[in-house]
């Protein structure tokens, strides 16, 4: 499958379809973030995170599963390697033994904060290759961030 058979100029794909797959490197360190913060987190907000990581770990594995189909409609593969994940992603492991509360959740803020930057140039992108498609499944990722960003602020008091 190519682009063309769903309407659209491969042309014009092209620069969506390598943003996609660098959201893609960028959502897998963020996803294995998630799930170190949700294996580790400890103390009096135990309850409260290991529930919100887990919806955003849960939330973060069928976004990945998304943009890889999305990749597969667009006509070019995803990538599938961490090598590449790692080399490519902005947002970087940390370690999350032994890490307060608040660290985790600015870790995790500011990961989604890279991830909405990026999806703000897909949606340019997108727009400009008339791929309507993604424009709309990525709009959707970027406001489950942008909600949960206010949240995940307001628990540790920032502005």
């Amino acid at each position: 499958m190519d682009a063309k058979e769903i309407s659209l100029n491969e042309k014009d794909v092209r620069p969506v379809v390598d943003l996609l797959n660098e959201l893609l490197a960028n959502y897998h360190i963020h996803y294995q973030k998630i799930r170190g913060c949700h294996w580790n987190i400890k103390g009096h907000n135990f309850f409260t995170l290991h529930v919100k990581f887990e919806e955003m770990y849960t939330n973060a594995v069928q976004t990945i599963d998304d943009l890889a189909e999305r990749i597969l409609t667009l006509g070019k593969p995803p990538y599938s390697r961490y090598a590449d994940y790692i080399a490519i992603s902005k947002i970087k492991e940390i370690d999350t033994i032994g890490q307060t509360d608040d660290y985790l959740v600015k870790a995790l803020v500011d990961d989604m904060a890279s991830l909405i930057e990026l999806e703000r140039e897909i949606l340019i992108a997108s727009a400009d290759a008339g791929d309507d498609g993604t424009n709309d499944m990525v709009n959707g990722f970027m406001q489950y961030k942008e909600k949960n960003t206010w949240m995940l602020r307001s628990f540790i008091n920032q502005d």
